[in-house]
């Protein structure tokens, strides 16, 4: 998910707040070098948004030289207390790239094929006003080539998370009715002819782990990710509505109005996300991951170069190309990120990372309404917060708006 506001695409928003920031801390781990501060461009992108709007921003970054922790803003809008390294938060479609391990794990166990059709795992799911599940395959699920509708575009379901949001923030979604929604539309292209972002995909995907392994796809990932891992503060919550401890507060004014009250929105049953964008973690815990992820440590040498094949994504993601759960944009310096963003109500992050690992970050923002992510990409990849026109991380803001 990426820029658009969660009314919008309701799976991606970014932050802000009228609040007066607290100053941008970084703990005795932080980096710094001999005389020089190597994000200090990373610490001026994050206040520069909270200056803006933003409630609060939280960051980590992990190199070659160790860790830097920085915060902004607030956690809280009543108490103002500042945010925490420690803190959860809701990732929104940074959730994908789990799952798509889980299935790319198990095509190497020869549990499944990339090329098998929905159908194969899921017959008679994906039919009717010109869907087929039939001929669209695993890896179109996992790379946006699909073509099926998203169901959260849906109006009417657009309806329930946005100006119903308060009336139904517990309710709870099974997969199958997610299903449903989307294949009451026609689908937007045929299969593999083109490329379009769909949190269907995913929610498809994980009932097709589910389906292969005879567990839910919460056990399958934290059976193969989260406790190999170690990451002890990442958790799928399924319907409850609860934040785990420590935690700040997620705020969104549900609609795309700028003078629109913010509402905390930190309770809400996130299973109307599920597999496409249900777990909550911390900026450590995505470090780790992304660490592994792109650093091999997960996969098969096979099944990386899966993971890491990209498709073009035409001129809804400029200068990005898609892979498996994650993306792959190019800087205005030349480097080349892999990355997703994420978003819910209230709650917008971004995961980042090198392509051998070895320099990720984390972030996130808790409002849904404003933001840059493609700033903080910049900063910390790049050491400056002036983006030229037409740089690749540009992306950044159009696959938020895709979530």
């Amino acid at each position: 998910m990426r820029i658009r506001t969660v009314r919008r695409t309701l799976l991606g928003a970014l932050a802000a707040a009228v609040v007066s920031a607290t100053a941008l801390t970084t703990p005795a781990s932080a980096v710094t070098g001999k005389g020089h501060d190597p994000h200090a461009a990373t610490r001026a992108a994050m206040e520069t948004q909270v200056k803006a709007g933003i409630p609060g921003l939280l960051g980590q970054v992990r190199d070659e030289a160790g860790t830097w922790k920085g915060s902004a803003g607030v956690a809280d809008l009543t108490t103002n207390r500042p945010r925490l390294a420690q803190d959860r938060f809701r990732i929104g479609s940074i959730t994908k790239a789990f799952v798509s391990v889980v299935l790319l794990q198990q095509e190497a166990e020869g549990r499944l094929s990339l090329d098998d059709t929905i159908d194969r795992w899921l017959p008679g799911v994906v039919k009717g006003h010109g869907n087929d599940g039939t001929k669209v395959t695993v890896r179109q699920l996992l790379n946006h080539t699909s073509g099926i509708y998203n169901y959260t575009d849906d109006p009417e379901f657009r309806k329930l998370l946005t100006t119903g949001f308060l009336e139904h923030r517990y309710d709870t979604f099974t997969p199958r009715r997610l299903v449903d929604v989307a294949t009451s539309h026609d689908p937007v292209f045929r299969s593999g002819t083109s490329w379009r972002y769909s949190n269907t995909n995913y929610i498809l995907a994980g009932m097709i782990a589910e389906k292969v392994s005879g567990r839910s796809y919460a056990d399958e990932i934290t059976r193969r990710v989260i406790k190999p891992l170690g990451l002890r503060t990442t958790v799928l919550p399924g319907t409850s509505a609860r934040m785990p401890a420590p935690h700040g507060r997620a705020y969104s004014k549900l609609l795309d109005d700028p003078d629109a009250k913010i509402y905390d929105t930190t309770e809400l049953n996130p299973s109307w996300g599920g597999a496409a964008g249900e777990i909550i973690s911390t900026a450590g815990d995505l470090n780790t991951f992304y660490g592994a992820l792109l650093g091999g440590e997960l996969l098969p040498k096979a099944q990386q170069r899966e993971l890491l094949t990209t498709v073009p994504t035409g001129g809804q993601l400029p200068g990005a190309r898609y892979g498996l759960g994650v993306a792959s944009i190019t800087t205005s310096c030349g480097a080349t990120v892999w990355m997703h963003t994420g978003g819910i109500h209230g709650s917008t992050s971004l995961a980042t990372s090198s392509p051998d690992g070895r320099h990720t970050s984390s972030f996130n923002y808790n409002g849904d309404w404003t933001g840059d992510p493609d700033k903080l990409v910049e900063a910390e990849y790049c050491g400056t917060t002036d983006r030229p026109a037409g740089a690749g991380a540009s992306a950044l803001a159009s696959l938020t708006a895709q979530r």
